[in-house]
């Protein structure tokens, strides 16, 4: 039974040395082995901003709209023969308007839905789209609309 006693006085002396250790604390003071020869900044905290005031008094304004992207409609022979042969219109356009722009405007513009947009910037650095209608409008009518012709 002394024995027995013994063991359990050596297991209450860990328990008591364990729990000391726990509410203390184990410092790990000491060298790191570094297993890479490169060495990386660790990551710290990074904070969400929270400024006191925006640096921006209004926010920005979405400049094209449907007026600034089409800038005008062109009336060379070319896009004579092609208001009168494919079915098309041709425009030139604001230089940072993309297709989907184009169409959406050409749409609110002058009420017609077109089938697709080719578009390329010409030397002189102008965007020009080539605005192909759908079977249900003529380009010719609306060409004289829109006064082209």
């Amino acid at each position: 039974s002394t024995n027995l006693e013994r063991s359990k006085m050596a297991g209450a002396a860990k328990a008591s040395a364990v729990s000391k250790t726990l509410k203390k604390g184990v410092s790990k003071k000491g060298t790191r082995i570094h297993t890479k020869v490169h060495f990386y900044k660790p990551k710290t905290l990074s904070l969400e901003r929270k400024p006191k005031y925006s640096r921006k008094s209004t926010p920005k304004k979405n400049t094209l709209d449907k007026y600034s992207v089409i800038k005008y409609p062109l009336t060379t022979e070319s896009s004579m023969k092609l208001i009168e042969d494919s079915n098309t219109l041709v425009f030139i356009v604001d230089i940072k308007s993309n297709k989907r722009q184009i169409k959406a405007a050409v749409k609110e513009l002058y009420n017609i839905e077109c089938e697709k947009v080719n578009t390329l910037i010409t030397p002189r650095g102008l965007k020009k789209s080539y605005v192909r209608l759908s079977k249900d409008f003529d380009a010719l009518d609306v060409a004289n609309r829109v006064g082209v012709i």
